[in-house]
């Protein structure tokens, strides 16, 4: 009865660690669909958007976080992608990188 002791926590926790990676990979998994599903949504409101359509803007989300890339012509549609992308669900915040046509980036 000794000797089954030691050997029934060393599989109790085997079975733990492996049900934690399981548990790890699922939610590694639900968040990058998640992100593309955010991804989808955001790049979608920007074509939809008139103020936009001749801009190239790309677009990545990272755990809700929205990274807006590319150029567009004015502060203004600059303005209007950042808000655009904070009216869709499940973004957290918008990080903007995007830069205006003659050189700068907007701010």
């Amino acid at each position: 009865m000794r000797n089954t002791f030691p050997k029934l926590l060393a599989v109790s926790a085997f079975a733990l660690s492996i049900g934690a990676s399981s548990m790890a990979l699922a939610e590694s998994a639900g968040q990058y669909i998640d992100d593309a599903a955010i991804t989808t949504k955001v790049k979608a409101a920007l074509v939809a958007d008139s103020q936009l359509k001749a801009t190239q803007v790309s677009v990545t989300t990272n755990h809700g976080i929205v990274q807006l890339d590319g150029s567009v012509s004015t502060k203004g549609q600059d303005s209007t992608a950042v808000n655009d992308a904070n009216k869709v669900d499940g973004v957290k915040s918008v990080k903007d990188l995007l830069t205006v046509k003659n050189g700068t980036q907007a701010e």
